[in-house]
């Protein structure tokens, strides 16, 4: 079998930013690096903010990554040339001198999209534009290219900041007055006429595929195909004590994670003098707005004795933390999509409290491998976390019922056949009759 090359794009590098989507990309890499017949690329986006310890090759605005792995690159790109409403680089010169030369280098078999934030939508184009045989495929994590409020399908302040069911201009113009209907539809169609060029569109949560199906994308080329996760080493039972009573929380500290909902749940505990403690693992509270975090502190101040934030913390670390928690809490107030905080979870044996929407309350099923709490309403998670941390028998019950992770190498090989298919079909098209 001849190799062949997969170039994977990502916004972001775990080493730089530790997300979810981030994390799993490199996951899917790695995993690929061992791969008969593949030989795969990863290339993230860098940033101003972090670039000052990284420096690009001359004449280009891309870098290795590290000595020990040539396929790894950064591409640095200002923020200031970014136009986030239609999610291009307004420098062409990225399209057209430095991606189209790095394409032209490595001309892979694959491109797949993990993501095009900072990096911009036209590189899809580019890649149709230049290598017409390449199977292109995006994987979906959020709603940026339907939801101009951060991709997170809510309504903004203005909008009671509902949770959002339906893209359209008119709705889009009352979330952002500033902007005209008209522009609103025109970003739309940008949006489409370079997703028009991916031939399969991956969804980790059935619920994000239907609101893509929704918007536009045929249903044909989306597939729903959850994050594969490497196995990793699990955390024993939690220590023997009177009472499940050890919550946690992982991840991005801020509004949209609903982390205010999860203090303001865990004070009505505290001033009822039932007995939990929480621990908040995550970072990046100096990037919300500034009221917020003035509630966030006041909040911590409020439940001092009773919540721990231990701020940013380490994936290796994660079999040494989980294992300290009996309940992993997951208090988004926005839809999410297929959070990988579950499925580390659930790899570590710990059920899942979350919100009862979107991706989290189709990977939790309630009374079998978690609970549920009205999304938002601090007082129904503080009756949900009543109950799971004074009742030993539920807690026994919901983690003998937690599943086995959905594994890289079975996902490993649904990609490849993936891939397999695209290319067959590709070439067929493109080679004359």
């Amino acid at each position: 079998m001849s190799q062949r090359t997969v170039l994977y794009v990502s916004h972001n590098h775990p080493i730089l930013h530790p997300g979810g989507a981030e994390a799993y990309a490199l996951e899917l890499y790695d995993r690929m690096r061992e791969e008969d017949g593949w030989d795969p690329l990863f290339l993230a986006r860098i940033g101003p903010n972090v670039a000052q310890h990284r420096t690009a090759r001359p004449g280009t605005p891309f870098s290795g990554v590290s000595a020990e792995d040539p396929n790894q690159y950064f591409v640095f790109t200002e923020t200031q040339h970014f136009d986030f409403f239609r999610m291009t680089s307004r420098d062409k010169s990225l399209y057209t001198r430095h991606f189209a030369s790095f394409l032209e280098a490595h001309r892979p078999d694959v491109v797949h999209f993990q993501h095009t934030q900072f990096i911009g939508l036209e590189l899809i184009s580019l890649v149709r534009r230049l290598l017409p045989e390449t199977a292109i495929v995006y994987t979906l994590h959020e709603f940026l290219p339907i939801c101009h409020n951060n991709g997170q399908l809510v309504r903004t302040p203005r909008m009671n900041g509902e949770r959002c069911t339906q893209a359209s201009p008119r709705r889009c113009h009352e979330c952002f007055p500033e902007i005209s209907q008209q522009d609103f539809f025109l970003r739309r169609r940008f949006v489409q006429t370079h997703f028009d060029e991916v031939d399969l569109f991956l969804a980790p949560s059935r619920f994000l595929m239907e609101r893509y199906v929704d918007w536009g994308i045929p249903r044909d080329r989306i597939r729903f195909e959850d994050y594969g996760r490497r196995a990793r080493p699990r955390a024993t039972e939690p220590f023997q004590r009177s009472a499940p009573n050890r919550i946690g929380f992982f991840g991005q500290i801020s509004h949209f994670k609903g982390v205010n909902v999860l203090l303001r749940a865990m004070k009505i505990l505290t001033d009822e003098g039932v007995d939990a403690h929480c621990w908040l693992h995550g970072a990046n509270v100096e990037l919300q707005p500034e009221p917020w975090q003035e509630e966030f502190r006041g909040l911590l101040a409020a439940t001092e004795d009773t919540v721990t934030f231990s701020g940013r913390y380490d994936h290796d670390h994660l079999p040494t933390l989980m294992r300290e928690l009996d309940w992993v809490v997951v208090p988004s107030i926005w839809w999410e999509n297929s959070p990988l905080v579950i499925q580390e979870a659930f790899l570590h044996g710990r059920p899942i409290i979350c919100s009862d929407i979107g991706g989290m309350a189709e990977k939790v099923t309630p009374g079998v491998n978690g609970l549920h709490f009205r999304a938002g309403d601090p007082r129904s998670l503080a009756a949900v976390l009543r109950e799971a941390v004074t009742d030993p028998r539920l807690a026994h019950k919901l983690r003998s019922g937690v599943p086995p992770i959905y594994d890289m190498e079975t996902h490993v090989d649904s990609v490849k056949a993936l891939y397999d298919e695209l290319l067959t079909a590709r070439r067929a098209v493109e080679v004359p009759a």
